[in-house]
């Protein structure tokens, strides 16, 4: 498979998994609807450090790596990261604690973030080539 195949591929999948976060929310099904938000970002922000040929083996180590190749030179926006953080963090207790504590505009607000993180990523991986 190449590069550009494996690319697409991984934002056809954060594009699926919007889609999926909408009909779980939908269906009053928030926590999985944060845990898809939340990959749909870690697949885009994957994709462009894969682009660059960087890969890692924690999600920690994909958040820190996107702020110092993206936000840092200035190539994306300082909220794309944090909302990348923010999500990681709901996605925490939306799939280890038991008691549901998110919220339907929260989700509403994580669905806008992840269609703009996608949406910038796309857009950088097509100017700089990739796509």
């Amino acid at each position: 498979m190449s590069l550009r195949e494996e690319l697409e591929g991984m934002l056809r999948k954060a594009r699926r998994y919007v889609e999926s976060a909408e009909a779980l929310r939908l269906c009053g099904d928030l926590d999985s609807a944060v845990s898809r938000l939340y990959y749909a970002m870690f697949y885009c922000a994957e994709a462009l450090l894969r682009a660059r040929g960087h890969s890692f083996s924690s999600h920690r180590a994909v958040i820190s790596a996107f702020a110092q190749h993206f936000v840092k030179p200035g190539r994306l926006p300082k909220d794309l990261h944090r909302w990348l953080q923010t999500a990681f963090e709901k996605r925490q207790v939306s799939d280890y604690d038991f008691i549901p504590v998110v919220e339907e505009p929260e989700v509403l607000e994580l669905a806008s973030q992840a269609l703009q993180f996608l949406a910038r990523s796309e857009e950088l991986l097509k100017s700089e080539g990739y796509l």
